[in-house]
Formats: C-alpha cells, sequence, structure tokens
C-alpha cells in the first residue's frame, strides 16, 4: 500500500517540508510586504512622507526576498522536480498581487505627494 503523503522514496519527505518551507515563505513575505505597503499609505495620507519612504522600502526588501524563493522554485520547476500544488498556486497569487498593489500604492503616494506640493491646486 502506497502512502498518501508522498514520503515512500528514502527523500520524499524532506524535498516536501522544504519546497512547502519556501512556499511557505512567499506567503509571508508577501504579506508582510503588504501590511507595509498599506501602511506606507496610511502614512503618506497623514503626511509622514519619510515614515511612507522607509514603509515601502521596507515592503520591496520583502517582495524581492519572496521574488527570489519564486525563482528558485521556477527552476526547480525547469528541471522536473517541482510537485505543483494548490498552496503554490495561492503563494504565486499573493506574490503577484502584491506586486500589483506595490505599483497602485507608489502612483498614490506620489498622486499625494503632487497634491501637498501643489496645495490641492
Amino acid at each position: 500500500m502506497t502512502s498518501q503523503c508522498g514520503s515512500d522514496s528514502p527523500d520524499g519527505g524532506a524535498v516536501m517540508s522544504e519546497i512547502e518551507t519556501a512556499i511557505f515563505t512567499i506567503i509571508t513575505s508577501a504579506g508582510e510586504a503588504r501590511a507595509s505597503l498599506y501602511q506606507a499609505l496610511d502614512k503618506a495620507r497623514a503626511g509622514e512622507m519619510a515614515e511612507s519612504e522607509q514603509c515601502m522600502i521596507e515592503a520591496d526588501t520583502q517582495l524581492k526576498k519572496a521574488h527570489d524563493v519564486q525563482t528558485e522554485l521556477i527552476t526547480r520547476d525547469l528541471n522536473g522536480s517541482l510537485p505543483m500544488s494548490l498552496l503554490l498556486v495561492h503563494a504565486q497569487d499573493q506574490l503577484m498581487t502584491t506586486m500589483s498593489e506595490q505599483s497602485l500604492i507608489e502612483h498614490m503616494i506620489g498622486l499625494i505627494r503632487d497634491i501637498g506640493m501643489n496645495g490641492g491646486k
């Protein structure tokens, strides 16, 4: 009888654990980045532009971390050693959504900065 967990092979459990760790790194890093992005927007709306910029830097750091892990997984996939899972699809979705939100929030903060410089005119 075969196990449903894929740990019948000598390294099957370890490989899956490594992949799951990578997937959760993408999810948590994207989530932390998203939180920093919205904090940056809140800071900008409050006129705290230096703090807003710091939050954007933190978000960018987290997104780079997630993107680096994603690149490692893509390399594994190209080598045919990455099992597909719903959790992996979720991680990809979280990362792509956060990257889109980053772009929008950067533009929104730019608008806030422009309005502030022009006195709302």
